[in-house]
């Protein structure tokens, strides 16, 4: 033994071998610790390129195999893996040597084959999620964390009753089977008789990718209607899919799914009421005509962060006549208009777009039945990106009930829409091209004239210019101050006249302009300012 540790050694300390071991290429975390496993040159796991896998021991980590086949430099065999989220080691080139072609610069690694999970079928996952014990490492990952920061055990109170019930499986209605590996279906036969009465199934992050496979699922669960095929990478070609004749919500988000691919889906849908087609990178609508038929039963369409850019594209689906919400969160959309021939249905922008243009907010009006918009994080209504505020977008809008997710109040409305028109009649004065530029239809403009009859604002605007004390008197508003602060203590209100031109930043809303006067502000005639502390 020693003579042998000493021809190591020596053979280490060689120059030559120590230039080799530097020309080996780059493996990645996984990679080495696979290859230093004493089962390194097993290789009992057999898989084919197209195949999806995840890491053993993390079935978050998921990608596609690209390669199989051995590596130079090392021995055994080695699986190419572009794996989902981009975080790998290479392109599939090492040292010089291309294996396969990768998604990006840095999304592939070449992995032993017993460092990657051989898959599991539909009811193995079941009895994984529903029969299975909690391991020592989940238990104890449930804590909480005391005043001294210190991890507290959580303890379920009926936790076996709970078991119990979820393990009796012909009682099971809804079933949740996220990142578990599921690649198959299993003996479809047993599905059947195992599980008759799920209603609603979530297979989110599994390594289905056949749709053939999603059927056989479909036809052996008899009461199935709702179905989360979220985060696995199905195929291009809808092949082998029965009809969905039950199916009423399917879940399709970050599937790789595109237009061409719904198109085919549409006939073997025929009462869907809920489309998920989130994070699937479409930039089009692409339907068979012109525009998108069928779907009679469609209420909610949801396309949030995609990449579509113009509004044409959102027009195609103005013939779907039963559509009540379509959701359009992070596109990148820049405008919306009104179709010259009335056929739009319900169709809205929503948040998270690069709308820039008041053209775009006017033009929701014409949408007959428009009454829940979220139109947030888009420029034109980020006064920060030069947008408008939340006071002249309500104020235009005059048909909204909920703005971005908050409920528009009758006094909300009113307060909004008095304020909009004395900023308008204000600024008319004192800066008429700026005014026509941000208000292009201004004395032409049907709402803006609706608004000063409704609420009964004349059109002089008091005189903020001293010439002689009539006037002046004339100019002044009567203000009430009310103490509101904790540490003011209690104090009677005072009524102050003041001049509209005075500037004021400590107003109960968030002043766009700290140099904005009373009138710019909407503070008129008997109004009431809280002053309270600064925070």
């Amino acid at each position: 033994k020693k003579r042998h540790f000493r021809t190591l050694r020596s053979s280490l300390r060689s120059p030559t071998l120590r230039k080799q071991l530097r020309k080996l290429p780059p493996l990645h975390q996984e990679e080495e610790e696979v290859a230093n496993s004493p089962a390194a040159n097993m290789s009992s796991i057999s898989f084919k390129v197209g195949q999806r896998v995840h890491s053993v021991g993390d079935p978050r980590r998921i990608g596609t195999v690209k390669y199989v086949g051995t590596v130079e430099g090392y021995s055994g065999s080695w699986v190419g893996v572009d794996w989902d989220n981009g975080e790998g080691k290479h392109d599939g080139t090492v040292n010089g040597v291309r294996y396969f072609q990768a998604r990006s610069d840095r999304s592939a690694s070449l992995v032993r084959p017993q460092n990657l999970s051989a898959s599991i079928s539909f009811l193995e996952a079941l009895c994984i999620r529903y029969k299975g014990q909690s391991t020592k490492e989940e238990e104890e990952e449930m804590y909480v964390l005391s005043g001294k920061n210190r991890r507290v055990p959580v303890e379920f109170l009926g936790k076996e009753k709970i078991q119990d019930k979820l393990s009796r499986f012909d009682e099971l209605t809804n079933a949740s089977l996220s990142f578990l590996g599921v690649s198959t279906p299993g003996s479809s036969e047993d599905i059947s008789s195992t599980v008759p009465n799920i209603k609603e199934l979530d297979l989110t992050g599994n390594l289905l990718s056949e749709w053939k496979d999603i059927g056989i699922i479909y036809e052996q669960l008899p009461c199935l209607t709702a179905l989360n095929l979220s985060h696995n990478l199905m195929s291009d070609v809808v092949t082998g899919l029965p009809q969905l004749s039950r199916i009423r919500v399917l879940v399709l988000n970050c599937t790789g799914i595109k237009w061409t691919q719904v198109e085919e889906l549409k006939p073997l849908l025929p009462v869907i009421e809920e489309l998920h087609l989130m994070g699937n990178g479409i930039c089009e609508i692409k339907p068979t005509s012109s525009i998108v038929q069928g779907f009679e039963t469609l209420r909610l369409l949801n396309l949030e962060d995609n990449c579509i850019a113009e509004w044409a594209e959102i027009l195609k689906l103005s013939m779907l006549t039963s559509l009540e919400h379509l959701q359009l969160n992070k596109n990148k959309l820049k405008s919306v208009f009104y179709p010259d021939d009335d056929t739009s249905n319900v169709l809205f922008p929503s948040a998270s777009n690069n709308i820039e243009d008041l053209a775009s907010i006017d033009s929701l009006n014409l949408f007959p039945n428009l009454m829940d918009i979220r139109i947030s994080e888009n420029p034109i209504t980020e006064p920060a990106r030069g947008g408008i505020p939340r006071f002249v977008l309500l104020a235009r809008l005059s048909k909204v009930e909920m703005l971005n997710g908050s409920e528009v109040r009758v006094r909300d409305r009113k307060e909004c829409e008095i304020r909009y028109v004395r900023l308008v009649m204000s600024q008319l004065h004192d800066k008429p091209d700026e005014i026509k530029k941000l208000h292009p239809r201004i004395g032409f403009d049907r709402r803006f004239s609706e608004l000063k009859r409704l609420h009964g604002i004349e059109d002089e605007r008091p005189s903020t210019v001293a010439a002689g004390p009539q006037k002046m008197a004339a100019g002044l508003l009567s203000v009430t101050l009310k103490c509101v602060g904790a540490s003011m203590g209690e104090k009677d209100p005072i009524t102050k006249k003041l001049p509209a031109s005075t500037t004021s930043s400590p107003l109960p809303q968030l002043l766009d302009e700290e140099m904005a006067s009373l009138v710019d502000v909407g503070v008129g005639n008997g109004s009431t300012i809280l002053v309270d502390e600064e925070s």
